[in-house]
Formats: C-alpha cells, sequence, structure tokens
C-alpha cells in the first residue's frame, strides 16, 4: 500500500491511496481512497508511515478493525477449484445454483459440516469465513444448499462424462473399489443392514462405489442400497465406462472380493475389457495343490509368472511377500495361544471335582464360542465327551498353510505385450490410490453418518463429497513439498521391485526425520496447512473521524503461507477483487 500523487492537467494532483497486488503473474494495482481533499499533515503521515516510519498516536487512532474473518483458506481451495474449472464442469453456465454448489463443495473441503451450519459458516453476519462473500452467497438458507443440491445431481451425468474425457483414455487403467457410510434415521430407501465396511455394526448404511484414473483421482461415485455386495457394483461400472464414458479398451482393476469369476464371465467378457484382480485363499491353495504354485519358484526372486488349465487365457503373476509371510505367521501364532488359552479353561471346568461341566451339547456350545471367535477350528483337533473334553493342534495343517504365508496371486486378462509381470503387479496396488480415497472421504471430508433422508439428497452429498476430494487430491499433489508426503510420486509408482514394500526417497525420509523441508519450512499434514492458512484473514477497517468510508485489507501473508500459495497457482486475493473495498465511491 503506498500513497501516489497523480497529475491532473490543469488541475490540482489528484492524492489517492494505493495497493499493489500481483494476479496471474502479473503486478496490478487499485485504488482504495481518493486523499486529495485531506489535509496535508494527515497525508503526508500516512506516506510515513506506509514506508515504516513509527506510528503517531494520534494516526494509529485514525483507524479501527471492526471484524477479522479468515480468508487464506478459502484462497487456496476456491483459488485451486478454479484453477481446475470446477466452476465449468459443474455447469457452463453461470447461476446461483452453481455458486451455491461451488460454495458446498469448498466448506466441504476447509470445514465439513451440515447443510445448516454450511448456510450459518456463509452468512455476512454469523459467517466463519469469506467464503459466502466471495462467492455472493452469502445470505443463502438451509433450503436453498437443498434446493442447490437437487439441481447439482439433475447433472451428475454430465459432470462425471466431463472428468472422465479429462483423467481417462483408452487403454488405461481405471481403478475401482467400494465402501460404505452409516445412516441417521431409518426412514432411507437406501438404507439397509449389510455389511460394515466402516466398522458401523447393527445400523443402516448405504454402499457407493468410487471410480478414479490410475492416478488415484476421483472420476464418479455410486451409491447403492446398503446391503449390496460387493461383486453386484461391478456391472453397472462397466456399463458407465462403455456407454456413458463411450471407452472401448480400458483395464478394471478391482480386488479378490469385487472382479469374481461371475463378473468376468457375465460382465468383463462380453463388454471386451480386460481386468486386473487377484485369487483367493482357496483358488491359491487349490494352485498348490495342483503344483503350479511351487516354493523353488521363489528361490532367486519374489515374482513369478506361471499359466493354469483352470484360467484359460489368463496370466497368473505370483507374489511372496516376506514381510507378509512373518506377520502371518505371528498373527496366527498369536491366535493359536489365545485359542489354547480359552480352551484351557474349558477342559480345566471338565474335570474339576466341585460342579463340573458334563454334557457333550454344553461342552460343545462352549468349545464353538471360542472357536469361532478366534477362527481357528482348522488347526485344531478337538474330542468332546459327556464328561471329558480334550483339544490339540493339528500340526499338518498348521504346517500346510504356513507354506503360503505371503503368497498372493495376481491375475489378469492383459497381454504380456502391454503390460510385463512386475507392471501387472504395480497396477493392482495402485488400488491403495482408491483405498486412500476412502481415508479422505471418511476423515478429512466427513462424509458419514449421512443425514438425508432421500435417496436423490444421499447421491447428491456423494457428488458434492467427491468433487470436493477432486479439489484436495489436486491441492495434495501440489503440496507435498510441504506436507508429510511422497515428493517423487512417479518413482513410488513405478519402483523396480512392486511385491515389497516401498522405499521412502531421501527427501520424503528427510522431512520425516527433522519435521522440516528442504526449504526450512515446518512439515504439515494437509489439515494443519489449511488451519494456517486459514490465519490469513480480510478485515474490515473503520476509519475514525475521517473523510474516508469503511475498507477491507488482507494481512500480509507469511513466508509459509506466500509459499503454499505460490505452489497452488493462485493468490490471497482470490475472490476479492472488486469486492475488497466497501463503500468507497
Amino acid at each position: 500500500m503506498y500513497v501516489a500523487t497523480v497529475p491532473n492537467r490543469n488541475s490540482p494532483p489528484a492524492i489517492l491511496l494505493r495497493e499493489g497486488y500481483r494476479e496471474d503473474g502479473k503486478v496490478k494495482q487499485r485504488t482504495i481512497a481518493n486523499l486529495t481533499k485531506w489535509p496535508p499533515e494527515v497525508v503526508d503521515a500516512i506516506r510515513r508511515v506506509l514506508k515504516g516510519d513509527v506510528v503517531r498516536p494520534a494516526l494509529a487512532d485514525a483507524f479501527s478493525v471492526s471484524r477479522s474473518r479468515p480468508h487464506g483458506h478459502v484462497a487456496a481451495v476456491l483459488g485451486t477449484a478454479r484453477r481446475l474449472g470446477l466452476e465449468r464442469v459443474i455447469s457452463p453456465k453461470p447461476s446461483r445454483e452453481r455458486d451455491l454448489a461451488m460454495a458446498m463443495v469448498i466448506q466441504r473441503v476447509i470445514d465439513p459440516c451440515s447443510k445448516l451450519a454450511c448456510a450459518r459458516a456463509l452468512s455476512s453476519e454469523t459467517g466463519s469465513s469469506t467464503l459466502g462473500e466471495v462467492l455472493g452467497v452469502q445470505d443463502a438458507s438451509e433450503d436453498d444448499l437443498y434446493e442447490a443440491m437437487d439441481w447439482l445431481l439433475g447433472g451428475q451425468e454430465r459432470i462425471e462424462k466431463t472428468l472422465a474425457q479429462r483423467h481417462l483414455s483408452e487403454g488405461t487403467l481405471v481403478l475401482y473399489d467400494v465402501s460404505s457410510a452409516a445412516l441417521e434415521g431409518r426412514h432411507c430407501e437406501l438404507g439397509q443392514i449389510g455389511y460394515a465396511r466402516d466398522g458401523v455394526k447393527g445400523r443402516q448404511q448405504i454402499v457407493y462405489g468410487l471410480l478414479t484414473s490410475k492416478d488415484g483421482c476421483p472420476v464418479a461415485v455410486q451409491a447403492f442400497e446398503g446391503s449390496t455386495g460387493d461383486p453386484s457394483t461391478v456391472a453397472d461400472q462397466v456399463a458407465k465406462l462403455k456407454k456413458r464414458f463411450q471407452l472401448s479398451s480400458v483395464v478394471l482393476v478391482g480386488d479378490r472380493g469385487m472382479i469374481t469369476q461371475k463378473r468376468i464371465t457375465e460382465d468383463l467378457k462380453p463388454a471386451e475389457l480386460d481386468w486386473i484382480t487377484a485369487l483367493r485363499a482357496p483358488a491359491i491353495r487349490q494352485l498348490a495343490e495342483r503344483g503350479t504354485i511351487q516354493l523353488s519358484l521363489f528361490d532367486e526372486t519374489n515374482l513369478a509368472e506361471v499359466s493354469d488349465p483352470a484360467y484359460p487365457g489368463e496370466r497368473l503373476v505370483l507374489c511372496r511377500n516376506p514381510i507378509l509371510a512373518e506377520e502371518r505367521r505371528r498373527k496366527r501364532e498369536a491366535l493359536l495361544a489365545s485359542t489354547e488359552v480359552e480352551l484351557a479353561q474349558i477342559e480345566s471346568a471338565t474335570k474339576r471335582v466341585k460342579r463340573p461341566v458334563r454334557g457333550q451339547d454344553k461342552i460343545g456350545v462352549r468349545v464353538g464360542r471360542v472357536i469361532n471367535h478366534y477362527k481357528m477350528a482348522k488347526h485344531f483337533i478337538i474330542e468332546i465327551g459327556n464328561e471329558h473334553f480334550s483339544f490339540r493342534r493339528d500340526e499338518a495343517k498348521i504346517v500346510e498353510e504356513a507354506a503360503l504365508d505371503g503368497i498372493y496371486v495376481v491375475r489378469t486378462s492383459v497381454e504380456a505385450s502391454r503390460l510385463s509381470s512386475a507392471e501387472v503387479v504395480s497396477s493392482y496396488k495402485r488400488l491403495q490410490q482408491v483405498e486412500r480415497a476412502f481415508r479422505i472421504f471418511n476423515g478429512d471430508l466427513d462424509v458419514r453418518p449421512i443425514h438425508h433422508r432421500r435417496a436423490d439428497r444421499v447421491r447428491a452429498h456423494l457428488l458434492i463429497c467427491m468433487l470436493a476430494h477432486y479439489v484436495e487430491w489436486h491441492m495434495l499433489r501440489e503440496l507435498t513439498p510441504l506436507l508429510f508426503a511422497e515428493e517423487d510420486l512417479e518413482r513410488s509408482a513405478h519402483r523396480p521391485d512392486p511385491v515389497g514394500p516401498p522405499v521412502r526417497s531421501q527427501r520424503a525420509a528427510s522431512k520425516a526425520a527433522t519435521k522440516r523441508t528442504m526449504e526450512g519450512f515446518p512439515v504439515h499434514s494437509f489439515r494443519s496447512l489449511l488451519r494456517d492458512l486459514a490465519t490469513l484473514t480480510l478485515n474490515r477497517i473503520q476509519p475514525v473521524d475521517l473523510p474516508i468510508t469503511t475498507f477491507d485489507k488482507v494481512t500480509t501473508p507469511t513466508r509459509l503461507q506466500a509459499r503454499a500459495l505460490a505452489l497452488l497457482g493462485v493468490s490471497e486475493r482470490v475472490g476479492l477483487n472488486g469486492k475488497a473495498t466497501v463503500g468507497l465511491p
């Protein structure tokens, strides 16, 4: 901010209070006030203060800050969304509904909350940030937001098609997985009791599937009834890829519980789509029994490709992870030991003198409760009589199972000329990107529990969460130098040994050890960095007894805030151009 003297032909020069700022790499300026009619001594005092001279008490008392609102996190998220063209993705035509939809998406990133709380956060009176003002929706009510949700859902197919055109192409990998979210209430038509993937048991839930690019960028989301099994959702995704997205040769990657043999036969093969998935434990055991899996294959390497008559036209990539093998051995031994402790208590109860446990049925109920709890029935030989009970480990079966510890099999229809064995394994492990997306959905974006009653509102809620994750996904990639995250993403995705655990790069290891970046900034999580950006505020300046009206001023960014905004390619003045000054002529 500075005082400029502007020549005015035959009239006295104009004395203007101006502010310089940078936008899209260009330096611009705007006039805050006309000081021409101010007393010269006041103008001179302002000029000296802006140059860094000591503030005189009289001038310091001439201004007051009537209100301060967090703005930096709004600038970062909204600026990123606009740079990504999210407004045009939502709708090519400007409208109040589009602004409200954008507000709900941005609010979901900066501070996820209910629609009532969102309306309050946008309000010019009770707002917790500048978001409502910069989008011009500070007067929105809760009902306005619900109507905007209904409007947004009507464009879901077009929105997803636009994202697919951006991030999917012929021959690419498409990742797919499902999760669940608990519902509040009992009246949503999608709500059913089902397998609780989120750990919230005994409550109605919905199931939702997420389709992403090979790097985990979200493209489409779909809601299903809460009792829907994973494989039952595949047909809809195949139809979506083929018909709506007009893709004919992509590779669908799904886990072993998703892409089953039935789904391959009934959905993927008729659609002429390739796939990458893995075999379940019983199928792996059958391969070992037929001699397809032999431990000698892993003498020199932890990866080998084989074929088997039960899987014609497919490639089977055998993998052996020593770390996983040791973890399974440790876990099995712990479960066996815990089972033995409780079975020994039952055995002791049958032998005690006072009130011993008697009856084959009664003893059997107790034993069944224990072995079913630990899932260890197959590893024990149990004898139950009316007056006795004994047990011992079935060492032969334990050794047989231990031989396959750490071994998993990736199956695919993709030809070797397109993907090598190592690339097939790396492609299957990319499903970790979708799992990470679910963690963001359930954590940062607070997708659950869902409080909406109508099925369409639930679907709109999921779409808002997906669009919010779309923005956050891009921000996470661009802010990696400041975050506890791997910066060399390509190296991590294409490491030489895809079976073993990933190895941190030197820079990522240094950040984790020192808690400092290479530039000396403190390393942040995404949430803590947003909180830091929120301390960059928009202040309402109230002049006292001066011929100037109220105006707004953004605080100067710290070095960390300036670095974060620069990485995102946005300015702290996002959304304030033309709005930062209030009441000036």
